[in-house]
């Protein structure tokens, strides 16, 4: 397989993350809730795993490319273009969502925004930066958990997109009251930098909080729970 080919599968895979995800958020927030929000984050890594997982492993997200090379999965050329990769997607699926969403009448991207994060007054329920860290932590590190035990050589074959999908489903609906749920940074920074604002001055954290989690499940991946 040509590194490039992989390369652009990981930003095609990022953009439809963002683009499907925030997109549910801004456009059918109000019909379909948290719920159907989540759904459209899971479902879309869910395709996206049985697209270009066969291409690029389908990780789309830069938490899970550091987890990886922790846990000696991909090597460190690949992981740093797979993390460019994901931020240009971000940005693009941010982008192309802006173009579809602003033609709408009333819309307002400072009222409305863009599905970005965000901590305390910026937190859907007005949780405080301490907690808003603390829950991305904890879910990026249960989703890391899900997709080492999912993709291991022991587990069922042909059933990880399935169980990686229905697991990001489930952290959204816990996690989208807290801070909207990034477990994602390259998903956090293109929504943040279209919309500026506090948006990119709160985006460090959802920077930093899904990659510390992803190391805290690589290493109990590796020291505890893994047999490869």
């Amino acid at each position: 397989m040509s590194a490039w080919r992989k390369y652009v599968a990981e930003l095609i895979g990022t953009a439809v993350l963002v683009f499907m995800g925030c997109g549910s958020a801004v456009i059918a927030g109000e019909k379909v809730g948290f719920l159907g929000i989540s759904l459209a984050f899971g479902l879309s890594v869910l395709v996206m795993v049985y697209t270009i997982g066969p291409i690029s492993g389908c990780h789309i997200n830069p938490a899970i490319t550091v987890a990886a090379l922790l846990t000696k999965r991909i090597k460190a050329k690949d992981a740093i273009a797979y993390i460019v990769s994901q931020f240009l997607g971000g940005i693009l699926g941010a982008y192309v969502l802006l173009e579809v969403v602003e033609r709408r009448a009333g819309y307002s991207l400072a009222a409305n925004g863009l599905g970005q994060n965000g901590y305390g007054v910026h937190s859907p329920m007005g949780y405080s930066l301490v907690g808003c860290a603390a829950a991305e932590i904890i879910l990026t590190a249960l989703f890391l958990l899900v997709i080492f035990g999912a993709t291991s050589k022991n587990a069922p074959q042909g059933f990880a997109g399935l169980a990686i999908g229905l697991s990001l489903t489930l952290i959204h609906i816990v996690g989208i009251p807290i801070t909207g749920t990034s477990v994602n940074p390259a998903r956090s920074l293109g929504p943040a930098l279209v919309v500026c604002g506090d948006a990119l001055s709160q985006v460090w954290l959802f920077l930093l909080a899904p990659v510390v989690g992803g190391i805290v499940a690589a290493v109990i991946w590796k020291r505890v729970l893994g047999q490869e």
